[in-house]
């Protein structure tokens, strides 16, 4: 099952194991476990927490959910950020991997994340959302489940700043020379437009004059180029000859044929491959199992079962930019396997560029992509 990112209050979350960022001591402390204490019933939670007694940072401990529309409450308690040289990094991988073990345990098909450690202890947040991501990536390698990382709000949530503003910078290019490519081609468009009502115009008007004049009987015929003020002496208004007749048109030329006209056949055009037979022929190139392309493509195991079982297949945007990422594909390799799909990319979505720029600078994994994706507002991948 694959990862997400959202946005809400943890308590309102639908998991079968809900994440409560503890205090180590059996009481209800602030921000997350105030939230989930109340959600729960306090009373009865604070009796089950305090059956378990202290907890040590890093380590994690489950209760009934009681009110909260989960099987278990994992208690985990948080690093205090001291500057990150004190084993702070560790102890916060430490609560993301034994709270993934004891969700396993219980067998829980899904499990839900606050960004632990990142409000009152002071883990700085890029380096707090690095390490979720390593560490439920990991977890995901080998295992079935679905992760939800819930995000309260935007305060709690931090790219690093340095790819921040890569990304930032590659948006704004591109959407400069988007729109810059864009009025250029409109200006041309729209000089086109005009010449083409001038020539009629003329043409028009041409044929309003020519219409009451023609050569006088016994004059010499115009020359073909001669313009168009041409002497009055050459011309009377004599009647016009009759119109040619006009052939009649017969079934081969309307497109249908008779016994005496047989219409040419048409080539054979030369189908390409479908993007499914593209899409396996790509995994079976690298020598990728299944269950290696939808893990690092965050899909659903019974979504790839439907797409190898159905040569027809046509995917969405994110499930087909999924499985290019989980297959490596360059730019190139992309647009292609994009366009058999009926699918391109374009420089005026925000999503499309944060794609290709991840693309052009070679990063891979899924999670951090969709984290720069839920940066920006955009859809995540794969799911």
């Amino acid at each position: 099952m694959p990862f997400e990112i959202i946005r809400n209050d943890i308590a309102r979350v639908r998991a079968d194991a809900i994440v409560n960022s503890a205090n180590p001591k059996p009481v209800c402390g602030s921000g997350t476990d105030t939230a989930i204490y109340l959600a729960a019933g306090e009373k009865d939670l604070l009796e089950a927490r305090q059956q378990i007694g202290e907890i040590a940072r890093g380590d994690a401990a489950a209760t009934p959910a009681f009110a909260l529309p989960a099987k278990i409450i994992i208690h985990t308690v948080e690093p205090i950020w001291q500057g990150g040289m004190q084993g702070e990094l560790e102890v916060l991988a430490s609560c993301y991997r034994k709270s993934l073990a004891i969700a396993e345990e219980n067998g829980c098909e899904s499990i839900a994340f606050p960004l632990i450690s990142t409000g009152n202890y002071g883990f700085p947040k890029d380096a707090a959302l690095r390490i979720a991501l390593r560490e439920i990536s990991a977890f995901l390698e080998n295992h079935e489940m679905l992760v939800k990382l819930v995000v309260f709000d935007r305060k709690a949530y931090e790219l690093s700043q340095g790819l921040a503003d890569d990304v930032r910078q590659y948006i704004d290019e591109r959407y400069v020379e988007s729109a810059r490519e864009t009025e250029y081609a409109m200006g041309r468009r729209e000089q086109e437009y005009a010449r083409r009502e001038q020539e009629y115009a003329r043409w028009e008007e041409y044929q309003k004059d020519a219409s009451a004049y023609r050569p006088a009987p016994g004059d010499a015929a115009m020359p073909p180029n001669a313009p168009f003020e041409a002497p009055q002496a050459h011309y009377s208004n004599a009647a016009p000859p009759p119109p040619a007749a006009k052939k009649k048109p017969s079934f081969f030329s309307l497109g249908w044929t008779t016994k005496k006209e047989k219409k040419e056949e048409l080539p054979v055009l030369e189908v390409g491959e479908t993007f499914q037979e593209r899409l396996f022929a790509l995994i079976d190139e690298r020598k990728l199992t299944d269950a290696e392309v939808y893990k690092r493509a965050n899909l659903d195991r019974k979504l790839f079962s439907k797409i190898r079982c159905n040569p027809a297949y046509k995917p969405g945007k994110r499930t087909a930019v999924a499985l290019a990422i989980a297959l490596k594909l360059n730019l190139d390799q992309t647009v292609d396997l994009l366009g058999r799909a009926e699918m391109a990319l374009s420089p005026s979505s925000k999503f499309d560029l944060i794609v290709e720029y991840c693309i052009e600078h070679e990063i891979y994994d899924i999670f951090e992509i969709n984290a720069l994706l839920f940066a920006y507002d955009q859809p995540l991948l794969g799911l």
